[in-house]
């Protein structure tokens, strides 16, 4: 239950965050491509980096490790997830599971996202 409890928190406090960064970002930056969402991702990213890479040099407890990774970045944002598991599989030597599972997360979760939206606008409410 701890477990659960530190993610939940973690996720509160990486939401808000997305929430805030995203939005001041998109404010300050005119027109309508997503630059708040790309900068979050882009920062997620950079932050999974390095703490993977402190984790490694210290002894971090799992419960801190939960509260950063899947709770703080993985509200904040999953895509620091997907990026850090590609480098392990590339650190680890498995670049074809790598790149497949780049080309499965873009294309299908992309495909998935349209294929949604499609038939949403199917059905008339």
């Amino acid at each position: 239950m701890d477990k659960l409890l530190v993610v939940f928190l973690g996720g509160g406090i990486g939401s808000v965050l997305r929430f805030c960064l995203s939005g001041a970002v998109q404010r300050a930056v005119p027109g309508n491509f997503p630059f708040g969402t790309l900068t979050v991702n882009l920062a997620g990213c950079f932050i999974i980096g390095v703490l993977w890479a402190l984790s490694g040099r210290v002894n971090l407890p799992f419960l801190a490790s939960a509260f950063l990774f899947a709770g703080v970045l993985g509200g904040f944002t999953t895509f620091s997830a997907f990026g850090i598991e590609t480098i392990a599989l590339i650190h680890g030597g498995a670049w074809r599971p790598a790149l497949l599972y780049v080309a499965l997360s873009n294309a299908l979760g992309l495909s998935l996202a349209a294929l949604g939206y499609y038939l949403v606008t199917l059905v008339r409410i």
